[in-house]
């Protein structure tokens, strides 16, 4: 019996010995074998960029291959905004990023970086003919472009005087240089340098001056579990000279020698409570509130304007004249407000400078441009419904009292069409209203772009853009209440009757 109890003690003990073992085993590593989530913004050559076919390449991207090889792991690599890849890492959208983020203090308290994968600095970009910059210090009040959320965008911000815009992504703001509009870029130097030496951007030269010494790092969540797979797989390419090859493939030269271990480690966020996150940000959101209302009305009023005339013009008898308003109205509501934005801002100058003109566009008269344009087009579709609603024996009674075509439509016509025409015209501000958050992409600092930079400062994003989203909201509500009261105002129906 004794016998027969130690028997069933020691396979008992065998039997939980190896599943332990079994278990242990399995727990090295969990993520061998899995497919990674791996954000990045191709959008920055020679990094991380897209071929002709859609195929992303690039160092950054060759580079995790090689990582995922190593570490036995697959890939998906998903396409985010730079601004928006810490804010995805934070809300596990993604599991990991690499898109040329730089190992910062200020970041390492939000995600966990892998050890450094590439050695970088900014740099000052600056038009050819331009001789008045040739060190940081000379660019005291001057206009500056940069990329969101980035090195650059931090170190513009120390440049006394400066006037600072950031656009969405490196390409743009070295397009607003080559433009005019800015007089120098700061970003990253093998960025600027690749899209020189490959001829996409003639006109421009680097000064010859690192403002930093930078290194790039491949971000995960905080405590995530792929972090130390990453490591392992960065370490074995540099070890086995793959890092070597790739470096060598895409930049003709030795790699320089790379830090062996992480950057800023084990940094914590301070403790803000979303509330006072909030009211912290609230007067800077409330500056780009106004911005939002000025382009706004200023765009409604010259779009009514322009609307008006084109939905006239398309009642028009004259056959050409009736094509060109409907060809107009057909184009500008075909195609994308956003697409129309970057044509007037970026395509037009761009344009005319190949034709040997040069033109530089305010970024407020460009986007009041694109939103009225735009407004203009769904407006006189409104205002051509409403003048064809007024029923034809108010024309001939018109003519039958002495008035030509121009007094009948001044006088009798569109009065009566314009009430019917508030509550469209209503919803197409309230419309217009949002839209204006499109602005953003040529770094005009309205409401959204506000929010944009503040979340690029602190990666808080649900506190910020819910606290937009509902100044919206606010916006649009008191829009929709004021168009209710002016459409009862004046309806004479509604008035009330006037004893006499």
């Amino acid at each position: 019996m004794v016998k027969f109890l130690l028997g069933c003690w020691l396979r008992w003990c065998l039997v939980i010995s190896l599943s332990c073992c079994l278990l242990a085993s399995c727990s090295v590593n969990p993520s061998v074998g899995k497919t990674l989530r791996v954000a990045t913004e191709p959008a920055f050559p020679p990094f991380e960029f897209q071929q002709n076919g859609g195929e992303l390449q690039g160092f950054s991207i060759d580079l995790m291959k090689a990582i995922a090889t190593a570490a036995n792991f697959q890939i998906d690599f998903q396409s985010l905004p730079f601004d928006g890849i810490i804010p995805a890492l934070q809300a596990k959208t993604v599991d990991v990023a690499i898109s040329s983020i730089t190992i910062t203090q200020e970041r390492s308290k939000t995600v966990d970086f892998s050890r450094p994968y590439f050695k970088a600095g900014l740099a000052i970009a600056i038009r050819t003919d331009n001789q008045e910059i040739n060190s940081f210090e000379s660019l005291q009040n001057k206009k500056i472009a940069v990329q969101i959320g980035t090195t650059g965008a931090e170190t513009a911000k120390t440049v006394p005087g400066a006037q600072v815009s950031s656009f969405d992504s490196a390409p743009l703001a070295l397009q607003e240089l080559l433009n005019g509009n800015v007089d120098a870029v700061i970003n990253d130097a093998p960025v600027t340098l690749y899209a020189i030496n490959t001829g996409n951007l003639q006109g421009i030269k680097v000064i010859q001056q690192l403002l930093t010494e930078e290194f790039y790092g491949i971000a995960t969540a905080k405590n995530s579990p792929y972090l130390s797979l990453i490591n392992q797989g960065l370490t074995k390419v540099l070890k086995t000279g793959n890092y070597q090859q790739i470096y060598q493939k895409w930049f003709k030269s030795t790699p320089p020698v790379l830090p062996e271990k992480t950057l800023f480690a084990n940094q914590k966020a301070p403790n803000v409570n979303s509330l006072g996150l909030i009211l912290q940000s609230l007067p800077n959101l409330l500056t780009g509130v106004l911005v939002t209302l000025q382009l706004a009305i200023i765009s409604v009023f010259f779009g009514l304007i322009g609307g008006s005339l084109i939905g006239i013009i398309r009642l028009s008898a004259i056959k050409p004249v009736q094509w060109l308003a409907r060809t107009y109205i057909d184009f500008f509501r075909g195609t994308p407000l956003l697409v129309q934005i970057f044509m007037i801002y970026f395509g037009i100058p761009a344009l005319l400078q190949e034709l040997g003109f040069t033109l530089s566009l305010n970024r407020l008269v460009a986007g009041v441009m694109a939103l009225s344009l735009n407004s203009a087009a769904y407006i006189a579709e409104i205002v051509r419904a409403g003048i064809q609603s007024i029923e034809i024996g108010q024309t001939e009674a018109a003519r039958s009292l002495g008035l030509n075509s121009v007094q009948t439509m001044r006088h009798v016509i569109f009065p009566q069409a314009f009430r019917r025409m508030i509550p469209p015209l209503g919803n197409e501000f309230i419309s217009l209203l949002k839209d204006t958050s499109l602005v953003a992409v040529i770094g005009f600092e309205e409401l959204f772009r506000k929010g944009q930079l503040i979340v690029a400062e602190n990666y808080r994003a649900f506190e910020i853009y819910a606290a937009v989203a509902v100044i919206y909201l606010c916006l649009t509500l008191v829009s929709s209440q004021a168009f209710s009261r002016l459409e009862a105002w004046m309806n004479p129906g509604k008035k009330p009757n006037v004893k006499i």
